[in-house]
């Protein structure tokens, strides 16, 4: 049995990891689309033959981890796709909205590619093919096992991520014994406002380990309402600005609707305009709403209380470009939420350039953003950014809420990997993380006593 890492490897998007066992048989783990500056020729080429893969395990519906799977299916991958039912659900909602923002997003690159006398780019997929996609998904439910084929049985655990979140585990057969590969997809954080704590996973032989937060701890977030309500008051009512918040579409924006509502609630918050401009965020918003069964006690008594956990007066859902465009001629205070949470595309684009050398903006970024991404600058610091091909001052304020990270931190993770017996597993595998963060979390999983832990190139093909 070979794993060969096509995706994640020493970086944190493009997800994809191909298992092939000793009969020849191919099973992808996650199917993602690179992300940030410079990344549509990776995007192109899968560097295998799709029409080879013969089965696909969902770990969640993020694109980093769903963003090329209607490209693989267009290129040959007929194969089924298991995963959680509230996965095919929102990937129904991110694909297509996927599939909408690079058809736009094509036409601006290929503009500066014929400048440069470049050769243009096909597009990686349209509509069709994400319909197509969602026709080979299989809805699997939590902790109970299910076959993939006579040589492979899979094994969904909650990952705490995201609605619909899962850790992978598989038992393959073959030459008479078995082998036990676990890949942890995204690990959440314990405690989340929404989404119930990572589960347990069984005893692996292998863990292939996502690493984003490998070298840091989140802040210590006593009030994290409380600290939301100052950047409002700071920002809205004593600035008389706009508060942009570029937000994931799934989880982050609820958690942010969530939080709002809670202050609107409790007579705090101040009466402003609240926009979520995005129609993935509303239609997301209704997935969320129909999938609270993945929900913890804690918001569920909310919801038994106040009726709807995403709806307060002065909240605007909208949908339409025409009031998306009419958001940013506005004068007065407000807050806009839209995605994507590294404000790589879609409306917060725009809105961040609109309002970027207004000193009376905030920009508060609450979730991880690539380094090479319009996020990841901002909250690198950067004095200049280039926002759709053009250089502009970063005159407005920059805040940070590591409170909303979906991510967790090095001790979070490791308290993930506690229910295993380290002496028994014989390779850690980390992906999905800068490769100087996965330096350092190589040393606390040493510390922990898990003692063969590699970090692969980039397509990397090692034998188990």
């Amino acid at each position: 049995m070979t794993i060969q890492f096509f995706g994640a490897a020493r970086t944190v998007t493009g997800s994809k990891h191909l298992l092939t066992t000793a009969s020849g048989t191919q099973i992808l783990l996650d199917c993602g689309l690179f992300q940030g500056i410079n990344t549509d020729e990776l995007n192109q080429e899968f560097g295998f033959d799709p029409a080879q893969v013969d089965y696909m395990v969902l770990s969640h519906a993020h694109i980093d981890h769903t963003g090329l799977i209607p490209r693989l299916v267009r290129q040959g991958f007929s194969g089924p796709i298991y995963t959680t039912s509230s996965t095919i659900d929102l990937c129904e909602v991110m694909l297509m909205d996927s599939a909408r923002i690079q058809e736009r997003d094509l036409e601006r690159v290929n503009e500066r590619r014929k400048r440069r006398g470049e050769p243009e780019l096909e597009a990686l997929y349209d509509e069709n093919d994400v319909q197509q996609a969602l026709t080979q998904m299989r809805p699997v439910d939590y902790n109970k096992p299910f076959v993939i084929c006579d040589e492979v049985t899979g094994l969904l655990t909650d990952a705490g991520h995201l609605l619909g979140s899962a850790a992978v585990s598989l038992t393959i057969r073959e030459n008479g014994a078995e082998k036990h590969l676990f890949f942890s997809g995204d690990i959440g954080r314990p405690d989340d406002k929404i989404l119930r704590s990572p589960d347990p996973f069984p005893q692996a032989d292998y863990i292939i380990c996502e690493s984003t937060y490998g070298d840091r701890l989140h802040e210590a977030e006593p009030d994290m309402k409380a600290h939301l309500l100052r950047i409002v008051q700071q920002t809205c009512v004593e600035g008389r600005g706009k508060l942009i918040i570029p937000a994931f579409a799934v989880d982050r924006t609820q958690e942010l609707i969530y939080a709002l509502d809670q202050l609107s609630s409790e007579g705090k918050l101040p009466r402003l305009p609240v926009y979520i401009d995005s129609p993935m965020s509303v239609k997301a918003t209704h997935v969320m709403r129909d999938h609270e069964e993945d929900f913890n006690p804690d918001i569920l008594a909310y919801i038994k209380k106040d009726g709807d956990a995403f709806d307060f007066p002065n909240l605007h859902y909208v949908s339409d470009v025409e009031q998306s465009k009419a958001i940013n001629t506005l004068n007065e205070p407000c807050i806009i939420i839209a995605p994507s949470g590294m404000a790589e595309a879609g409306r917060i684009k725009h809105h961040i350039k609109n309002n970027i050398t207004k000193p009376n903006t905030t920009i508060l970024l609450v979730g991880y953003a690539s380094p090479n991404s319009l996020g990841g600058a901002l909250k690198r610091g950067d004095k200049e950014v280039t926002i759709f091909g053009e250089r502009y001052p970063v005159l407005a304020q920059v805040e940070i809420m590591d409170s909303f990270s979906a991510h967790g931190d090095y001790r979070e993770m490791l308290l993930f990997l506690s229910c295993q017996d380290a002496s028994k597993v014989k390779t850690v595998f980390l992906v999905h993380g800068e490769y100087d963060k996965q330096v350092i979390w190589r040393q606390h999983l040493q510390d922990a006593g898990f003692q063969h832990i590699e970090i692969p190139e980039m397509k990397q093909k090692v034998i188990l």
